[in-house]
């Protein structure tokens, strides 16, 4: 990840403020970091770090007031929203807390949804594939109300993932499921990483959760504030309660 272009997901020197000069809120103040291919990265802060922020803009949801953010080489600031629309429907994968499932789709008809949405042919083998690499083979005839939470979320991850796309972005992922579904969720992401090359990028206010990830970013005030190579859960939540005394003694770079 030393060369700029190895970067699935790049942003430099992102600036968000919300408000007008009066009364601005400064939400990103200068963010650079990279995210590269097969790589796992847990984005963790205090609550109004930026952290949800920061996943709006690297994931083009929400545009910056300042700086750059490059997905596979794509400048996000030069494309139209319908351009913009399109990049996110095809090249980036989303997993939210709230599962976002529509009720009235079986899993199956939920998975191939993206691929539908951009006018493509679901191919039945990969469609198997996906569904059967979440555990939920026996499941795909079923509508999401005859599901687990822990179902359910496994169903927003296959569907993250069928149209291969660059990076996978999610949001407190496993906030709405119990400790061991959670695990399961969690396994399924680093698995996606080590055996299919997946990038992933999660929020996350969870130690554990963390502790999957090859690396954990600390946000604070809009700046990122320290990072940990090869995370455990115990080294996450000491560095979380530290996190004011390594504001002062690491650079404002996550790299």
């Amino acid at each position: 990840m030393n060369e700029m272009s190895a970067d699935v997901v790049r942003l430099t020197d992102v600036r968000k403020t919300y408000g007008g000069k009066r009364n601005s809120v400064v939400a990103l103040n200068g963010v650079s970091i990279g995210f590269g291919r097969a790589t796992f990265t847990a984005v963790m802060g205090p609550s109004g770090s930026g952290k949800s922020t920061f996943l709006h803009c690297a994931a083009g949801l929400d545009r910056p007031t300042g700086g750059a953010v490059v997905v596979e080489d794509q400048n996000l600031a030069e494309l139209s929203e319908v351009e913009l629309t399109r990049l996110r429907r095809e090249r980036i994968g989303f997993v939210f807390q709230a599962f976002n499932l529509l009720p009235a789709l079986t899993v199956q008809e939920n998975v191939t949804l993206p691929l539908r949405l951009a006018g493509r042919r679901a191919k039945p083998e990969l469609v198997s594939r996906v569904i059967e690499q979440v555990g939920l083979a026996d499941r795909r005839k079923h509508l999401p109300g005859e599901l687990s939470g822990g179902q359910q979320q496994r169903v927003a991850i296959a569907r993250a993932l069928v149209t291969r796309p660059a990076v996978i972005f999610a949001d407190e992922p496993t906030g709405a499921l119990d400790t061991r579904t959670a695990r399961d969720v969690l396994g399924l992401l680093r698995g996606a990483v080590d055996h299919a090359g997946q990038t992933v990028v999660m929020v996350t206010h969870d130690p554990v959760a963390a502790s999957y990830a090859d690396r954990v970013v600390f946000l604070a005030d809009g700046k990122f504030v320290g990072r940990l190579a090869h995370p455990t859960a115990e080294a996450v939540a000491e560095r979380m309660t530290h996190l004011g005394a390594w504001a002062e003694r690491e650079p404002a770079g996550a790299r």
